[in-house]
């Protein structure tokens, strides 16, 4: 797998063998809710189908088999006539399979950057700010606090994610964390453990706009890594968007490539 230059890093990360371990243990190897997800191999194309995400995960393609591969994936996502996504990452091949995806019907999301950090390297016991209180999410008061989070600042119903997260909290697969400021939720994110692994992966991580610029972000991401310290894990991975971008990097992440989500709609009636 060829690394681009401009995403080498002069830090105490190896970027190219830690993008390598990221693409072999955790692209490669999805996890979904194991009652109601499923993981679809071929050659070229690992597909995922769940409550919380659908579409191809990880790809390996060339000028030769891109675009059978693409109208192939197009067709077997056509049975379920609901909308799927495609995610693609920089270093993916052909050089041109962005833009065969957008002409195969696929609409180009906002890129967001992949970030990790050595765990080792974060500073673990970054406080919140005076009036604000970082709590686990335990039950289904929790999850229910961070969802609304989520769908004021993300926009949206997120309740399908709640029922992901709460099954993921219940195998100790996932657990995440809500910012209150006395009764009132202000921010939340979850974090993953992936078992067998190097891994552990932050998602989420909004914040009403009213308490951003605090600290509230950096403690959440702090707390978070020291969850995944205790597991015993040594990166720490993020999706990260161009306003979380700078504050990551400040607190030690790298960045190893660009990701991008490319969104079909689906077919319905033998249409789209």
């Amino acid at each position: 797998m060829a690394v681009p230059a401009r995403f080498w890093s002069a830090s105490r990360v190896d970027s190219r063998a830690v993008l390598e371990a990221f693409d072999a243990q955790i692209r490669r190897h999805p996890e979904l809710d194991a009652s109601s997800g499923q993981v679809e191999r071929d050659d070229r194309v690992i597909r995922c189908f769940g409550d919380g995400w659908t579409g191809v995960a990880w790809c390996d393609l060339d000028e030769a088999s891109a675009d059978a591969v693409i109208a192939a994936q197009t067709a077997r996502f056509a049975e379920l006539s609901r909308p799927w996504e495609w995610k693609h990452y920089s270093y993916d091949q052909p050089p041109d399979l962005a833009d065969r995806l957008i002409a195969s019907g696929f609409t180009r999301q906002p890129d967001e950057a992949l970030l990790v950090a050595e765990i080792a390297d974060l500073t673990l016991d970054m406080s919140p700010p005076a009036g604000v209180e970082l709590r686990e999410v335990v039950d289904e008061h929790g999850v229910e606090a961070l969802v609304s989070v989520h769908d004021e600042v993300f926009d949206g119903d997120h309740s399908a994610l709640g029922r992901t997260l709460l099954d993921g909290i219940r195998r100790q697969a996932a657990t995440a964390l809500v910012a209150f400021a006395g009764p009132t939720p202000i921010s939340a994110g979850r974090v993953e453990f992936h078992a067998g692994t190097d891994f552990a992966s932050l998602w989420g991580g909004g914040t009403l706009p009213g308490w951003r610029g605090r600290g509230v972000f950096r403690s959440l991401v702090a707390r978070r890594a020291a969850l995944a310290s205790a597991r015993g894990l040594r990166y720490l991975q993020v999706d990260a968007s161009p306003d979380s971008r700078p504050i990551l990097r400040r607190l030690g992440f790298v960045e190893l490539a660009m990701t991008t989500p490319f969104t079909h709609p689906g077919l319905r009636d033998g249409t789209e």
